[in-house]
Parts: structure tokens; C-alpha cells; sequence
């Protein structure tokens, strides 16, 4: 099928990518694009957002870039005002930030464990705080928030914030999916597994020193298909959670994982 978000407008935070190839906002953005939407893409990084745009306008379709960061609550009001004026209505709200820090309640700063809240969490929460009442004046609309099985499960290593931040975005997406279930809202979440994305490979590098392709091979080995997934397999997953085919789905998280959740059950 093609044109499944034809005449929709999205707007995909997180939209830029780390480092070098697909992260899941910027293959979001672009999947939605080839599918026909409007989208407005927001980073805090000017270049990795305006990578995003030149690969869709070079295929076509249309992007507008805005630099914000969504823990700031004057930059997210900011940003919903100007995805409105720009494309008239928002139909998806498409929630992509996150950053991690391995460690445990001893381990972790109480600032990092701030920050981690502040850009997981409190940007959602801003993200519907200001978008939802313009959606709910329109007759409804979908939110997707990109969460993790962390969020489920622990993975084998210590990471307290991030795993409690996923888990919290899970939380907040089944109660706006309730609680405004009948104002024509859907809300959804996309928990993906061990994904090989820039962020990943950029944490183990710069973050902790450590050897790509050995991380690599290990999370590889650690999945039942013995290959991680990719930012194109939550791209995916995305989209049909976004789409009209999944009209009667919300308060749900839809696991993409290749089977690992199942292992660790």
C-alpha cells in the first residue's frame, strides 16, 4: 500500500539523527513522508535536522525543521504553536527523544537522573500538554511514544533512570489514551528491543569508551534471530500505529523486539 497517511500532518520530535546513518525519529520522518504526510520535524540539533529535511525534500516531499528542546516548556509551546500555523492542524503527534545512563540508584548522579526524566518523560508530557487540546478541538488525532522493553523488563545491565523513565512514558500514554479516548484520541506506544542505531553507537564510543563492533556482535548474539533490529523496523511499526488501519488500537504498547522480551520471560 501507498499513501497511508495521504492529507495527514505529523509532528515527529527527535527527527534528527546522533551520528551517521538511521536513527528511529529521522527514519519516522521520513517513512511518514514517503507515505504521503506533512511533517514538521523538531531536533535540538540544527545539521542532524537538516539532513532529515534535505533527504525528504530530495525525494520530494515535504519538511519543515525546527530547532527545540522538548524538556523546555516555553520551546515546546513554542513548537505546537508553530506546527499549527504552519500545517493548519497537527493529526499525529510522534514522540522520539531519549537518552540513557547505565547505572543504578548508587551509581547514578541525581542530576543525570533529572536529566534523563526531564527529556524522556517531562517532553512527552509537555509534548500533549499543549498539543492535545488543539487535536481534541479538531475530533482527534493519534500520539505515538517511542518507549523500550526496558520499559517491561530488565536487560542485563544496570540502567535504574532510564528503565524507570520508560516505564513512566508507558503509564502516561495509557492514561491520556483513557482519559480522552472518547475526544477521538488514540495513543500508543512502540517498545523497541536491542535496535543498532547511531545513538547506541555513539554511547558505547563516546560514553563509555567501549569497542563498537564487540558490542556489536554481543547484543547481535543476545537476540533469537541472532541480528539486532533497525530504526526502519520501528519506523514500520510506527506507522501503522499512526495510520487508520489502527482506528480501533490505543493504550497499547507494541513490542518490537524480534522475540528477545520472550526470551528473557
Amino acid at each position: 500500500m501507498a499513501g497511508r497517511m495521504e492529507g495527514k500532518n505529523i509532528l515527529v520530535t527527535g527527527a534528527g539523527s546522533i551520528g551517521p546513518g538511521w536513527g528511529n525519529g529521522k527514519a519516522a520522518a521520513c517513512l511518514y513522508a514517503r507515505e504521503g504526510a506533512r511533517v514538521l520535524g523538531c531536533d535540538i540539533h540544527a545539521d542532524a535536522l537538516s539532513e532529515t529535511r534535505k533527504i525528504i525534500e530530495d525525494e520530494g516531499q515535504e519538511f519543515h525543521a525546527v530547532t527545540a528542546d522538548i524538556s523546555d516548556p516555553e520551546s515546546v509551546e513554542g513548537l505546537v504553536s508553530e506546527a499549527v500555523r504552519t500545517l493548519g492542524h497537527i493529526d499525529v503527534i510522534h514522540s522520539n527523544v531519549g537518552i540513557v545512563k547505565v547505572g543504578g540508584p548508587i551509581e547514578t548522579d541525581i542530576a543525570d537522573w533529572d536529566r534523563i526524566l526531564d527529556v524522556n518523560v517531562r517532553s512527552l508530557f509537555l509534548l500533549c500538554k499543549y498539543a492535545l487540546p488543539a487535536m481534541i478541538a479538531r475530533g482527534g488525532g493519534s500520539i505515538i511514544a517511542i518507549s523500550s522493553i526496558a520499559g517491561h523488563c530488565y536487560l542485563g545491565y544496570p540502567s535504574a533512570a532510564y528503565n524507570a523513565s520508560k516505564g513512566a512514558i508507558q503509564q502516561l500514554v495509557q492514561n491520556i489514551a483513557l482519559q480522552h479516548a472518547a475526544d477521538g484520541i488514540r495513543a500508543n506506544c512502540v517498545c523497541p528491543g536491542l535496535m543498532d542505531t547511531p545513538q547506541i553507537r555513539a554511547y558505547v564510543t563516546s560514553g563509555y569508551g567501549g569497542d563498537v563492533e564487540k558490542m556489536i556482535e554481543t547484543r547481535n548474539k543476545s537476540c533469537p534471530s541472532g541480528k539486532m533490529g533497525t530504526a526502519w523496523d520501528v519506523a514500520h511499526a510506527s506507522l501503522f500505529l499512526a495510520s487508520d488501519e489502527a482506528r480501533y488500537i490505543t493504550g497499547q504498547c507494541l513490542i518490537v523486539d524480534g522475540g528477545i522480551t520472550g526470551r528473557i520471560a
